[in-house]
């Protein structure tokens, strides 16, 4: 009898806030699927390849550099499928279908949350992007330096987030 390997699954989340938008005014930006290489930092294009963005079943294509392709070049891309969006929840999951970057069994969600904060004494409106994910190990990664690198990008995109919207 031959044991059977379980493959290890791992698990992430990093958030990231958007100071002055409001969640409705960046959830109107996210839930356009083809278009995440205007906001995040190190696509360097993300484009429909089937279906109507923002529609359950459709396909992206994104490509970048910042992330190494699982044979050691420098330079990755991804088709991805989009598997569920909630308008009322501004959230949207989707799984990666094709890429050269090691993933399998990738699946993640994102999720635009309102949240107040006082500042000197002042109620500040701004939001939070969420961004989870689940994915099967990848050999030679660690789930920290995934995590650190999701972290930072999405950093960065709310920061864009906020320049696009004047915040």
């Amino acid at each position: 009898m031959e044991a059977e390997e379980v493959s290890k699954k791992w698990e992430g989340r990093v958030s990231a806030k958007v100071r002055g938008p409001r969640a409705e005014q960046v959830w109107t930006l996210l839930q356009d699927f083809f278009n995440f290489h205007n906001y995040f930092p190190s696509l360097a294009t993300c484009h429909g390849i089937q279906g109507k963005s923002g529609e359950p079943g459709c396909v992206r294509y994104c490509s970048g550099s910042s992330i190494r392709s699982s044979d050691g070049h420098c330079g990755s891309w991804s088709k991805e499928r989009l598997v569920a969006v909630d308008a009322k929840q501004r959230s949207f999951s989707y799984e990666i279908s094709e890429s050269n970057i090691g993933f399998k069994s990738y699946v993640a969600t994102m999720k635009v949350v309102d949240i107040d904060e006082e500042e000197e004494g002042e109620l500040k409106g701004l939001c939070v992007i969420e961004w989870s994910f689940e994915v099967e190990a990848v050999e030679g990664w660690a789930l920290d330096d995934l995590v650190s690198m999701y972290q930072a990008g999405l950093v960065c995109m709310a920061r864009r987030i906020e320049d696009l919207l004047g915040s």
